[in-house]
């Protein structure tokens, strides 16, 4: 059983953990294998919320859905599941703009899975999970694991 210390999960993956996406079993059956509280950066946290609104707004989730979905977050961190994590913040847009500056154009990343690899590097995380293609390159690139549960 692995670590969930040293692990930095794009919010984007463990959004899976609330929707039911196509990875949903298996970001499930990785978590289920990981000990300990999961990190989570404040911004990550409001992307999760986000996320799982912008599922109800778009019809994809019903209201009702929504909310359990939501009370199911806030009680992942109330039970220690996840935790939240500070993030050094000018550090991390420093490196975001160093990461871009060398990978963006070869690799095409958007700005915020950028910033996500740099909060990584910052936080010492080793491993970095995600589904995104460009964002694991980039994740690569930078000397992070990368996983994808199940992929």
């Amino acid at each position: 059983m692995a670590t969930a210390e040293r692990i930095y999960a794009d919010p984007s993956a463990l959004l899976k953990l609330f929707l039911h996406e196509p990875e949903s079993r298996e970001v499930a059956a990785w978590r289920a294998t990981t000990r300990g509280p999961l990190g989570v950066t404040g911004h990550g946290r409001v992307e999760i919320i986000n996320g799982i609104s912008l599922a109800a707004y778009r019809g994809l989730i019903t209201e009702r859905a929504c909310a359990g979905a939501l009370a199911a977050l806030d009680e992942d961190f109330e039970q220690g599941r996840f935790v939240e994590v500070e993030l050094p913040w000018r550090a991390v847009f420093r490196r975001a703009a160093a990461l871009s500056r060398e990978h963006s154009r070869i690799l095409g990343t958007r700005t915020l899975d950028v910033v996500h690899v740099a909060g990584a590097l910052e936080l010492e995380a080793r491993v970095f999970v995600t589904f995104d293609l460009r964002q694991r390159a980039l994740a690569q690139a930078a000397g992070l694991r990368v996983l994808a549960p199940g992929g």
